[in-house]
């Protein structure tokens, strides 16, 4: 069943009003009929199971016929905050980071990132990348759209990540794959985790350091060095995996 997103305002007594680019994918994408159904998830954390009643030239009316909790997400908040790759990457991480149930993700700028945003430029990439989130929230049916939000200076990023339970710092001269597992089960119990990937060039020594200073637990994710693509969606992978019930 196809999923879209909505916002609460949407939403009137046993009725919900889609809008936007939504009407015309129904429509003329997926050629959908009245009587058809789908899942609307709403900001509320609440999924509606509606059926398509009438068809507008601006809008489309969806009668619910059911609620549901958000199913198809983790209970625990996962951010992922990406040093700024190179190229076209970003885009390609954001898309399966969402797909693996990042909440959240954080474009960082870091010293040893090859990529320079001025202002222009950056708040057009993150409505880009935005976009690309909510194409890959619809796909993967997840009840959330995860939000990419403005680039950070890593300073920025360290005092954002103070606040979580737990934030972990994958670094490829770590050593001891039992802590790494230690800490993994740990995750077990946390509401929110953090996880911070160095972009190509890896992360300079005093990143690291000012990592440790704001909560960060460094460790290793095995003799292998993985690319910055690779090490979050490792990560998250895990962490998915541990966290699913």
């Amino acid at each position: 069943m196809h999923r879209f997103f909505v916002k609460e305002d949407q939403i009137q007594e046993d009725k919900i009003w889609i809008c936007g680019s939504d009407v015309n994918h129904i429509k003329n994408v997926l050629r959908m009929k009245p009587g058809e159904k789908v899942f609307l998830s709403c900001e509320n954390d609440l999924e509606y199971e509606c059926s398509l009643e009438e068809f507008g030239e601006d809008g489309i009316c969806a009668r619910i016929l059911d609620i549901h909790g958000m199913e198809t997400e983790l209970e625990t908040e996962l951010i992922l905050y990406q040093g700024l790759p190179k190229g076209d990457k970003m885009e390609w991480i954001i898309q399966k980071a969402v797909e693996l149930g990042a909440s959240k993700i954080v474009p960082v700028r870091m010293k040893r990132c090859v990529v320079k945003l001025d202002a222009k430029k950056a708040k057009k990439k993150v409505s880009r990348w935005n976009s690309i989130a909510q194409s890959a929230a619809k796909q993967a049916r997840r009840g959330k759209i995860p939000v990419v939000t403005e680039v950070m200076d890593f300073k920025e990023a360290m005092e954002d990540a103070k606040s979580l339970d737990m934030f972990l710092v994958p670094y490829e001269e770590a050593k001891g794959m039992e802590h790494s597992r230690e800490l993994f089960q740990k995750a077990k119990e946390k509401k929110s985790i953090g996880i911070i990937i160095g972009p190509e060039g890896g992360f300079d020594k005093e990143e690291i350091e000012s990592a440790k200073l704001a909560g960060g637990n460094v460790l290793t994710l095995g003799k292998r060095i993985l690319r910055t693509e690779t090490a979050g969606m490792t990560m998250l992978s895990i962490l998915m995996f541990l966290l699913e019930k």
